[in-house]
């Protein structure tokens, strides 16, 4: 596996480790090294988040996937950080953990077709490696293709491997999602599949939160989160906490310009209502 320069939080290159699928990083919200496994090589998303990092973005699919390379690529990766000297040459010394594997990347992981196949194959070279209850498998994912067959069949596998999803919630309005994800799927229908995911495997809400031409979310934004989040308990939704997050990579976006990084005293302030609503929180700048 080609070396690189050293990882750091800020450095997500999908490209570091030269693969086609899998890649290492630092994160910040892991607090360790996290696998990633990136289905959407071809940059192609079903939604178009303005804050998203990813050069060259596309509305579209995961393209077909190379399982037997796929495999290949995340055993010789595990093989270097476990037992080789990836984590002395490359990791910060206070980040030297292996966290998680996380299917993440450079779109939606659940448009694959093979998406059960791929966590199977994941579980597979997880036993291999012993770590199957010893670190994470996190699903990223923006939650708009859960009330599908072959998806909720991958997360009650993944619910067998420490799994965990972050499911998308940066917005609770259909305006918000407009505005910040570029979709018109509909909030109750997203609310629908938050359930499907929460009851399927232990999920948790991801929430960035920034600034759009210099102004925070407004009042009626923060007020319809919060409704929401009391509406999940009400529900009684098994929601684990809130990943909430801000600004701390550049968006690749032609929105770019129009965003900026909120006062980590803001973050703190909704935090606390968001737990005064009712859940935890985890809070990262």
């Amino acid at each position: 596996m080609a070396q690189a320069l050293s990882l750091t939080p800020s450095n997500h290159d999908r490209d570091s480790a030269k693969m086609t699928y899998v890649y290492p990083v630092v994160s910040r919200r892991a607090a360790g090294v996290s696998v990633g496994v990136n289905l959407n090589p071809n940059s192609a998303c079903n939604w178009a988040c303005v804050y998203c990092q990813v050069p060259e973005l596309k509305r579209g699919t995961a393209p077909d996937i190379d399982l037997i390379q796929l495999e290949e690529e995340l055993r010789t990766m595990l093989a270097s950080i476990l037992h080789g000297d990836f984590m002395q040459t490359r990791v910060p010394a206070g980040a030297r953990r292996l966290n998680d594997i996380a299917l993440s990347g450079n779109g939606e992981p659940t448009s694959a077709r093979v998406f059960p196949q791929v966590v199977e194959l994941i579980g597979r070279v997880m036993a291999d490696f012993d770590l199957v209850g010893r670190i994470k498998l996190v699903l990223i994912t923006n939650g708009s293709l859960i009330d599908r067959p072959r998806v909720q069949a991958g997360l009650e596998k993944m619910a067998a491997l420490n799994g965990e999803v972050w499911f998308k919630f940066d917005s609770a309005t259909a305006s918000g999602m407009r505005s910040i994800n570029q979709t018109r799927i509909s909030p109750d229908k997203q609310f629908e599949r938050l359930g499907i995911a929460a009851h399927l495997c232990p999920t948790w809400l991801q929430t960035c939160v920034f600034a759009l031409d210099g102004a925070p979310p407004s009042e009626n934004e923060q007020a319809e989160y919060l409704a929401a989040v009391t509406r999940m308990r009400q529900h009684r939704l098994p929601v684990q906490g809130v990943l909430l997050y801000g600004l701390a990579r550049p968006s690749m976006q032609p929105q770019a310009n129009r965003l900026s990084p909120l006062p980590a005293e803001w973050l703190d302030d909704f935090a606390g209502k968001i737990r005064a609503a009712g859940l935890p929180v985890k809070v990262s700048l």
